[in-house]
């Protein structure tokens, strides 16, 4: 049934589209967008601010903003500068100057290549809290450097344990100010597929994209803020089925011979045509979840992208 059918997206922007297309105000719910088209950075807040819109949207209370970039897996070292740049400025905004100490945690399986996203972000990371608490915060220039630690606590499957418990030890022995959560996510369009970066203060639930949810990491369990950074790398089937029939309705409808099929395919909302594309697919494809055959590299670039923002908002850089 229609009203049972649920969009697979992790991103905050595509639920809140969902509800644009049947024209539907949410209350509690405020949008702004910024479009910078010489530098081709597009920037949407969603700020959730009442229960009512948290229900609405599926989402948590909180802002979640996203940073869509046509050209982020293309590799233009000029452009990735930029998105750095600016995902850090909207990092800064969230966190603030209060916290001293923060804990990055690269969540995901560094074995499956679209899942690979954290550990390869903590990889390019600077981590400076060993050297502050060796040689005191004197050993930098700046004394806006901020303590940074970092950890990769892996999937269930490799570790036999909950990554929420991991980071529950990691923190209350270290005890950061901030946890910063870096994940693959899932998305609804594929033309958002490693072009769109999400932030957000509400936290995250890892395995959530594919429908292997596990414990939430956030500020109400961890105890201290939690800022999520996530960007989609996967779609499920019936989404890209659901792209060509919308390519292929586009095609009916500027050809004489087939505009009526065309026309009363069109008259199918969103979904209406997902979830008959879910009834017609084989119960194999209904679950599986597909990434570009360039995904090694395209993650590898933008990891490299996140991590540098990190680095400039943990330095004098923010």
């Amino acid at each position: 049934m229609v009203e049972d059918f649920q969009v697979r997206t992790d991103l905050a922007l595509e639920a809140r589209e969902s509800y644009e297309e049947d024209d539907v105000r949410i209350r509690g719910v405020k949008i702004e967008e910024k479009k910078d088209e010489e530098r081709e950075i597009y920037t949407t807040i969603v700020r959730i601010e009442t229960e009512n819109g948290a229900k609405a949207m599926g989402k948590p209370v909180g802002t979640y903003i996203t940073l869509e970039a046509p050209n982020l897996s293309a590799a233009d070292e000029d452009y990735h500068r930029e998105i750095s740049e600016e995902l850090a400025g909207h990092l800064c905004s969230l966190i603030g100057d209060e916290a001293k100490e923060v804990l990055v945690v690269g969540l995901g399986n560094r074995e499956v290549t679209p899942d690979a996203l954290g550990p390869d972000v903590v990889g390019n990371l600077q981590i400076t809290r060993h050297v502050m608490k060796e040689f005191g915060r004197a050993t930098f220039p700046s004394g806006k450097v901020r303590a940074v630690s970092a950890i990769v606590p892996g999937v269930m499957a490799q570790t036999g344990m909950e990554t929420l418990e991991i980071v529950q030890g990691v923190t209350q022995e270290t005890r950061p100010d901030l946890v910063i959560v870096i994940d693959a996510l899932a998305a609804r369009s594929t033309r958002r597929l490693n072009r769109t970066i999400q932030i957000t203060d509400t936290g995250i639930n890892p395995g959530s994209g594919v429908g292997n949810h596990r414990e939430g990491i956030n500020q109400e369990i961890l105890g201290i803020p939690v800022i999520a950074i996530g960007v989609p790398t996967v779609v499920d089937a019936a989404t890209i089925v659901n792209d060509t029939m919308e390519n292929l309705i586009e095609a009916m409808d500027n050809d004489e011979n087939l505009r009526q099929l065309g026309t009363a395919l069109g008259t199918f909302n969103r979904a209406e045509k997902h979830q008959m594309i879910r009834e017609l697919i084989s119960p194999s494809l209904n679950t599986m979840f597909v990434t570009p055959k360039d995904i090694d590299e395209t993650v590898k670039r933008i990891s490299y992208t996140i991590s540098e923002s990190l680095n400039l908002l943990f330095s004098a850089g923010f």
